[in-house]
């Protein structure tokens, strides 16, 4: 019998990462492209994934999760196409396209946060939950919402990391967004703080002051999300988060100020400590997210009626 395989492409602004396999516990086969332009990068994709075939057996679908903003109307006749990028010469690419000329199998598409999140809820620290949320704040900041089971989608998908929250009185640095400035993704994302203080976040110890400013935007961004979406649990992941942990108390905290006894934290959430928490998944979330969305589709498909 041949031995069935899902794949699943994770498109970073950096690197794109490639699995292959069934789950975290079932990895058969990992590669990384770095992320050019987009000719040459899906090609060396497309590469990777017909070897796979020849070494492993049959694919069974392909999921791919991807950088954005990404046309995910499913009715529009530029879904699966890439948007306003700042990465040159993406903008407009049809990703979903390119591949299902080449590989005749369901084919999930989403956002690589979105990925990611779906990832956590299938294997890692939402698993068993219907709503939550997974952000990400790394080269990027990204959320992904998942309401009743199901990634929202609007007539766009959210793009969370680009809200403008309430700013601390004593914080004035003007952000680093080329389109907002100041929103969340200007003031804590990595390239933002690396712009601030002229240091990797990585190397900047837990006691400087710009901690205080990046934990004082993720609360406000937490406080949004649990009175706009409900979420039953908060995933915060990505580079700055995993790099930093002395993050999580303060925003845990920030967010019981914030909110101010409006809502019973401790009775909705079963207490703040276990409501904003790490992946479960670590650093591989982003990875395992594409073999997520390949999931989805291959259920999909064996749940089309005929």
């Amino acid at each position: 019998m041949t031995r069935r395989f899902l794949a699943g492409i994770e498109l970073g602004g950096t690197w794109c990462r490639c699995v292959a396999g069934t789950g975290p516990g079932d990895i058969r086969a990992e590669e990384e492209v770095p992320t050019r332009d987009p000719q040459s990068t899906l090609a060396a994709l497309a590469r990777i994934l017909e070897r796979w075939q020849s070494a492993l057996g049959e694919l069974a679908a392909l999921g791919l999760a991807s950088f954005g903003p990404m046309d995910l109307r499913r009715d529009s006749p530029g879904y699966g196409r890439l948007g306003a990028t700042p990465k040159s010469g993406w903008p407009g690419i049809d990703l979903r396209g390119f591949f299902a000329r080449r590989f005749a199998v369901p084919i999930g598409l989403t956002t690589d946060v979105i990925g990611a999140a779906l990832a956590e809820g299938r294997w890692g620290a939402a698993r068993g939950l219907a709503d939550y949320a997974y952000v990400t704040v790394g080269t990027g900041v990204g959320v992904g919402l998942i309401a009743g089971g199901k990634a929202v989608l609007g007539c766009h998908h959210p793009e969370l990391g680009h809200i403008r929250v309430a700013r601390s009185p004593s914080d004035q640095w003007r952000g680093s967004c080329p389109f907002h400035q100041d929103c969340v993704e200007g003031l804590v994302s990595g390239p933002a703080i690396e712009s601030r203080t002229g240091s990797r976040p990585a190397d900047i110890p837990p006691d400087s002051a710009v901690w205080d400013a990046v934990a004082h935007t993720l609360t406000q961004l937490a406080h949004v999300l649990v009175l706009a979406a409900g979420p039953c649990r908060i995933v915060m992941g990505g580079g700055v988060m995993d790099g930093q942990p002395h993050l999580f108390p303060r925003i845990r905290r920030g967010l019981e100020r914030s909110i101010a006894g409006y809502l019973d934290l401790e009775e909705l959430t079963g207490g703040v400590d276990r409501y904003i928490v790490r992946p479960a998944l670590g650093t591989h979330a982003g990875r395992l997210g594409g073999l997520a969305v390949a999931a989805e589709a291959e259920s999909s498909r064996s749940a089309a009626p005929g």
